[in-house]
């Protein structure tokens, strides 16, 4: 009688203790949920941008050029290098302008002794006596006339020689050439000792950038465009310091100022074209590199930012974690805008301010995940 009763008693001491075993499994399952940092979105008054490919160019360049006849004698600057206005880059040999000056201010000088031997002395003073004379009828008025024309004759003779000397000089001149402003100078297509008739067109010698600033062109759609230039917008964006990247090889931080607006669209392409003028104080900045430029086109007085280390791609696009209300993650896809200050990122869709989106460890969540989350301040 009493074994038959030990086996329902130890039945009910076995089956308690399964359902105490049972009890303490769920507690510890509640305990080991990982935990996991979690933000709230940053709201901020932003400017908005859009981000544009664009070219650079000098903003002022010129080509050198020979204006006379002649053998180049020398190349007075590095390619490539550096040069201040006025410094002379090249000599054309010089000999046969310099013999032309010799003769002209021999022609001048000739023509001052004749004007000041035969006018002065003789010319003006016949003419002062013919003319007294011509008073009293003692010479007839075409001895006057002769006498007044051989005064005016020697005074063009020293006009013309002086205009023979001045020219001279200037061709002389031309056979040295000076930058007409501070700048590069590119490798010349010539050569010492190559001959050069610059008198029947002008040949190029070189050609001088002035890349103290430099000139951005990038083409912006219609629509786009319209955005930008709308009133509220205009009023709150500055279009004098727009961010312009140059590439990972320049990491200094450039801006630019709006210079020009083409006054009509593209007909083939939908666009306008753009101008921004960027001071370039390090000259790291050449013609001929690309950029980017982050265009301003308006304002967003409550714009979501979250970290951009937070946000994962997969082959559907860009996507947060979010913890719901029952702290449980969840995949959320996103859209998101620029970068704003090197480490947070715009989010123009997908999240909400009461949103807590997962900022760590997010190869060790997945969705539908019950977690422990830890807010970030």
């Amino acid at each position: 009688m009493r074994k038959d009763l030990i086996y329902p008693i130890a039945a009910v001491i076995a089956t308690a203790g399964l359902a105490g075993c049972g009890h303490g499994k769920v507690a510890d399952k509640q305990d080991e949920a990982m935990e996991v940092s979690v933000a709230y979105p940053t709201i901020d008054s932003l400017v908005l941008h859009k981000s544009y490919p664009a070219y650079i160019q000098a903003k002022h360049y010129v080509d050198i050029v020979a204006r006379v006849n002649g053998y180049i004698t020398a190349q007075l600057f590095n390619d490539g290098e550096w040069v201040k206005a006025g410094q002379p880059l090249f000599t054309i040999e010089s000999t046969s302008y310099r013999e032309k000056v010799n003769e002209a201010e021999a022609q001048l000088q000739t023509a001052k002794a004749t004007h000041e031997y035969n006018t002065r002395q003789n010319a003006d003073s016949q003419y002062e006596a013919m003319k007294k004379a011509l008073e009293s009828d003692a010479v007839s008025k075409m001895d006057v006339i002769q006498a007044e024309s051989a005064m005016k004759e020697s005074e063009a003779a020293i006009r013309t020689a002086n205009a023979v000397l001045e020219n001279a000089r200037l061709m002389l001149g031309y056979c040295t050439i000076r930058a007409p402003f501070a700048g590069h100078a590119a490798s010349p297509p010539l050569m010492d000792g190559d001959f050069v008739a610059g008198e029947a067109s002008p040949v190029k010698l070189t050609t001088l950038y002035d890349d103290s600033g430099v000139s951005v062109y990038l083409s912006v759609e219609d629509s786009q465009f319209l955005e930008m230039k709308d009133t509220k917008a205009g009023q709150a964006v500055d279009y004098n310091h727009i961010p312009v990247i140059f590439g990972d090889s320049i990491v200094n931080k450039y801006t630019a100022r709006l210079a020009y607006e083409a006054p009509a669209v593209n007909k083939a392409t939908g666009t306008i074209d753009l101008r921004l003028s960027v001071d370039n104080p390090k000259g790291e900045l050449r013609p001929g590199m690309y950029a980017t430029v982050m265009l301003p086109y308006a304002l967003d007085p409550k714009a979501i930012l979250i970290k951009d280390a937070a946000i994962s791609t997969d082959q559907l696009g860009k996507y947060v974690y979010v913890v719901n209300d029952s702290n449980k993650v969840v995949y959320t896809p996103i859209k998101v805008g620029e970068l704003y200050q090197d480490t947070l990122r715009i989010v123009s869709e997908g999240l909400s301010p009461a949103d807590r989106y997962v900022t760590k460890a997010m190869l060790k969540v997945r969705d539908g995940m019950e977690v422990k989350p830890v807010v970030q301040k």
